[in-house]
């Protein structure tokens, strides 16, 4: 069988729904982060294992939800409550692991179908992105502390099923919250990855997730780059097929965009010169001197 890890914080709108849509599983972890709704209710009722820590970051979070807490089994599903996991995943899942490539893999990787306004985001939200999921227990770590990245010895694969997202179930002002915090972090990771060159090996590689980590290191370098983000999904990638919901989206990820954008910016500008950003400093010491 194949174990299930939620993290959660403050997730009840969601929660129950996902662990019904994972009941499939004989072994449900919920990872807490001290919610003050009923979220750790909700788990229990269900029959999950609850476990908290405080948050510090995702990756940080995922490490100790995988090495401090003891499964049942030597595969672990990592879950999102927004997300639905349908029974022909498991279904995959079991006959990937037994077959003859189930000692040689580490990480199998899954596409996701994305929903906004009650419609699948079939083009706007750059479908397909794979993510990996399925983990062998010892043979992980990871790294990044937002959009997190899998390090293993081990080998991958790609699973033909999807799982299902619903990213604003909370409501557009959450995601707003929500990204706005997202940015921060991801801002301060691009600042540390920008002291490294671009390897253009990457895109030489069968995995799409390094390419795709070439390309995301790469618009990082270009002038406009939420507009250009913008104009990639909607025009591009055909997101004006998805309605008024693509558009909607579209123009929220740019402005996503934008706040790492300007956060970027703000750190640089912090870090060439802490006091820059505070002329009423030099207005106190000149009162100072001519007391």
């Amino acid at each position: 069988m194949i174990s299930v890890l939620i993290l959660t914080l403050n997730e009840e709108v969601n929660l129950a729904v996902c662990l019904e849509s994972v009941a499939w599983s004989n072994d449900i972890v919920v990872f807490d982060s001290y919610s003050t709704d009923r979220t750790v209710e909700i788990a229990a009722a269900a029959g999950a294992r609850v476990y908290q820590r405080e948050f510090d970051n995702y990756a940080a979070q995922r490490n100790a939800a995988l090495s401090e807490v003891a499964y049942k089994n030597s595969w672990v599903l990592m879950v999102d409550a927004d997300e639905r996991w349908p029974r022909e995943i498991f279904e995959e899942i079991k006959t990937a692991i037994d077959s003859d490539n189930g000692d040689s893999v580490a990480i199998y990787h899954f596409r996701r179908k994305d929903f906004f306004h009650g419609r699948r985001l079939k083009h706007s939200s750059g479908y397909p992105t794979w993510a990996g999921r399925l983990v062998k227990l010892g043979q992980i770590s990871v790294k990044r502390e937002i959009n997190e990245e899998y390090h293993t010895a081990g080998g991958k694969a790609f699973l033909k099923s999807h799982f299902i997202h619903y990213p604003f179930n909370k409501g557009v002002a959450h995601w707003l919250e929500r990204h706005n915090r997202y940015s921060s972090m991801e801002a301060k990771a691009i600042i540390e990855e920008s002291r490294f060159p671009l390897r253009l090996g990457m895109l030489l590689f069968n995995d799409p997730t390094q390419r795709r980590r070439f390309f995301k290191q790469l618009a990082y370098h270009l002038p406009f780059r939420p507009f250009l983000v913008f104009c990639y999904l909607y025009f591009f990638r055909l997101g004006f097929l998805d309605g008024s919901a693509g558009f909607t989206y579209c123009r929220l990820r740019c402005v996503y965009e934008y706040m790492i954008d300007l956060k970027i910016h703000e750190l640089r500008r912090t870090e060439q010169s802490p006091e820059e950003d505070c002329p009423e400093r030099d207005v106190h010491l000149g009162l100072a001197q001519n007391k």
